[in-house]
């Protein structure tokens, strides 16, 4: 076999080097009389249920018409002050023509999928497979299950005006750096993001004023991109202004 370390060996549209170099070619595993079969149930036939997800997100939520994905932690029950200002929330989305799309779990997601379905409006749950979450909520009306994080997190850009960001961890976090990622880089425009409850904010605020643009990491008018606000009225109005502050 040739040196292919330096070149690399083009395998399609991959290139592989060194120790990433098959010892074999796709044309003579294919044509081969005998021989492992384990490639045809892996990452090849992968690559058509990722496309499934796509499809299928697409063909559910092409005619939702005007909608808000609002996020947040799946860990606030019922009676806690995140999970009844999910319900206002989702109630006042409603109220404006608004369709609501969460992540379909329990929660501040289960909080908003109610105040819209209570409101007389669409609700939408995009839910994802975790070993320890079991299913859509029941105030779901529209429901999509994904295997992949990706093809999920397209839907809730692809098919909202805005995010509305509830107090929340990790998944919270990560949907809205995102988000505020898309926004700062142009990859989405007249994308307004709203983060309700400013005393949950306030310390991750406080850390990229303090530390983030103060080191130059990112500008200070990266920090206009986010809207806080303690007022659902508030909230809703800022989205339906597509980001522009009063």
């Amino acid at each position: 076999m040739t040196d292919t370390s330096r070149e690399g060996y083009h395998q399609g549209p991959v290139v592989r080097r060194r120790g990433q170099v098959p010892a074999t070619t796709t044309d003579q595993r294919l044509l081969a009389p005998q021989g492992p079969t384990e490639w045809l149930h892996a990452d090849p036939w992968r690559v058509m249920r990722i496309q499934s997800e796509f499809v299928e997100g697409f063909g559910a939520l092409a005619e939702l018409g005007p909608a808000v994905s609002v996020f947040g932690s799946a860990r606030s029950g019922p009676g806690t002050p995140a999970y009844e200002m999910g319900v206002r929330l989702g109630s006042a989305l409603a109220r404006a023509g608004y369709a609501v799309i969460t992540g379909g779990g329990p929660g501040t997601m289960e909080a908003a999928n109610r105040g819209a379905w209570e409101a007389g409006g669409t609700s939408v749950g995009l839910g994802i497979e975790l070993p320890h979450e079991s299913g859509l909520n029941d105030y779901v009306d529209l429901g999509v299950n994904f295997r992949y994080f990706f093809a999920r997190k397209t839907m809730f850009v692809k098919y909202a005006e805005g995010f509305a960001v509830l107090p929340g961890g990790f998944g919270t976090l990560d949907e809205l750096f995102e988000a505020v990622t898309l926004v700062q880089t142009g990859k989405v425009i007249r994308f307004p993001i709203v983060l309700l409850g400013s005393a949950h904010w306030s310390g991750i605020l406080g850390w990229l004023r303090d530390s983030c643009v103060e080191r130059g990491y990112i500008d200070a008018e990266d920090l206009s991109l986010l809207h806080v606000t303690d007022d659902v009225d508030d909230a809703v109005a800022y989205i339906r202004s597509g980001g522009v502050r009063p």
